[in-house]
């Protein structure tokens, strides 16, 4: 890669897209808006065309910015995640999002999605201080990644089916959730969570979990109390566990009308903060982490990287 390369990274979730500008090591723009790509996707096995819009809007949005940065679409990098691994009609959203910014959307696997966050979670982190368990929450999955930093191919690597947009759709149909919806969708977690155990049976032997994407940092903002959003104070940050179980009792017990005015939370993840707050407190429970280093290094940071290299 020459100094004065460009390259942009898309992430289109399933509750949030976002894109990542980088020349070098210099950050250009780090941008993310919630489309909600994945509305209704666990129901009926399609996207949603209002949703398909929404986040192709963005897309176009993203595609002014990267031309004022001066992207080549030969360096940029798109991908979609589970919420179009689930969708019959995905070729619908690839179709307009190539439209929007000159290339087609890589669908990516749980463990390509795993192996790319694991890159860029661990890329700053000290070899010495692992071996590290990255955990990052979606909207519709959530991936373990079990590895020494710096190594492409981490041990382990599994995906499953639970995120804050499909705990939320299946499980917390009332606002706010009744005690009842919360300890459905926390047992059902549990059991994802034995899945993973068998997958990874050296998971406890983590020295560090670290957590990735809006769920857990949104728990970090809610509770350093930022008013507005600070990269600086959220990325590793230590989220513990007792922190974390404080704020899902706050979030879990208000309506939405009265969860929205908690600092560091974002209006438009408030409906699902608290599915993905059931998956982060359940995973520190299940597997006896007592803190979370909380990371804004993630799956675009690999992705970006991925370009670069080739750039």
């Amino acid at each position: 890669m020459t100094a004065l390369a460009t390259v942009a990274a898309i992430d289109c979730g399933t509750n949030s897209t976002r894109l990542l500008i980088k020349r070098g090591d210099e950050r250009l723009e780090r941008l993310m808006r919630i489309t909600r790509l994945g509305q209704g996707v666990d129901r009926t096995g399609r996207l949603d065309p209002e949703a398909i819009e929404r986040t192709t809007s963005v897309l176009r949005e993203y595609r002014e910015v990267m031309d004022r940065c001066g992207v080549d679409p030969a360096h940029t990098r798109m991908t979609a995640t589970s919420a179009a691994r689930d969708a019959a009609n995905r070729d619908d959203f690839f179709g307009a999002a190539e439209a929007a910014i000159g290339v087609r959307p890589e669908l990516l696997s749980g463990v390509d999605e795993g192996r790319l966050s694991f890159a860029g979670a661990t890329a700053e982190l000290d070899p010495a201080g692992g071996p590290y368990l990255v955990v990052d929450i979606g909207g519709g999955s959530t991936e373990f990644v079990f590895g020494e930093a710096g190594d492409p191919f981490p041990q382990s690597v599994v995906s499953v089916d639970i995120g804050c947009v499909r705990i939320t759709e299946k499980f917390l149909l009332h606002d706010p959730p009744q005690p009842e919806e919360l300890s459905q969708a926390v047992s059902v977690v549990h059991d994802y969570l034995d899945d993973v155990e068998r997958d990874i049976p050296n998971i406890k032997t983590a020295a560090q979990l670290v957590g990735l994407a809006g769920t857990v940092t949104t728990v970090a903002a809610v509770e350093i109390g930022l008013p507005t959003y600070d990269r600086e104070r959220i990325h590793h940050f230590v989220l513990t566990r007792d922190a974390a179980e404080d704020v899902f009792r706050t979030l879990a017990t208000e309506a939405r009308a009265v969860r929205i005015h908690n600092p560091g939370l974002e209006e438009a993840r408030a409906d699902v903060i608290v599915g993905g707050t059931i998956v982060l407190v359940t995973i520190m429970r299940h597997f006896g982490f007592v803190e979370c280093l909380v990371s804004e290094a993630d799956i675009l940071d690999g992705l970006a990287a991925s370009v670069a290299t080739k750039a």
